[in-house]
């Protein structure tokens, strides 16, 4: 246990003020993505979710408020879905029902969530600063992180 805890914070005490990693995917419309591209304008929350993940519709909506709130100031959400080639069919008529309009990534081979998350657990979010260096990271979701999440994102855009 302490060896596990040891490498976790290892992990991610090397992790943070690091420029995160680039990837290049495609979103819900097959429109290529690359995150380098969208650095230099504000910070970035990379949500890493998948439909089958419970916790992950329940945090999505939230983000939808947050992004909708800062996005003027250059706040960008990158929501990355991890479903599987089976279940990415979903993905566009769910983001779609739910009126979500921040940018839908599809990651069905699990490289980019490797990157940044080796453990592979949903939901994960990310915050960029307008660098590209992380400067958090956050497992899960319970009713209440998403007032965390907003209080980073504007601590980065004062």
């Amino acid at each position: 246990m302490k060896l596990a805890l040891f490498s976790f914070v290892l992990f991610n005490a090397v992790l943070f003020s690091q420029t995160a990693p680039d990837f290049t995917v495609r979103d819900i419309n097959n429109k290529s993505v690359t995150l380098s591209q969208l650095t230099g304008n504000g910070p970035i929350l990379i949500n890493f979710w998948a439909t089958w993940c419970a916790p992950c519709m329940a945090e999505l909506p939230h983000l939808q408020l947050i992004y909708d709130e800062l996005k003027s100031k250059g706040f960008t959400v990158l929501a990355i879905s991890v479903d599987n080639s089976r279940t990415a069919s979903k993905v566009k008529s769910f983001v779609n029902a739910k009126g979500f309009n921040f940018p839908v990534l599809l990651d069905t081979d699990n490289k980019v969530l490797q990157a940044y998350n080796p453990g592979g657990s949903v939901p994960y979010s990310i915050i960029l600063d307008s660098e590209g260096k992380i400067v958090f990271s956050h497992s899960g979701y319970s009713p209440g992180d998403e007032l965390l999440l907003r209080k980073k994102i504007e601590e980065l855009i004062k």
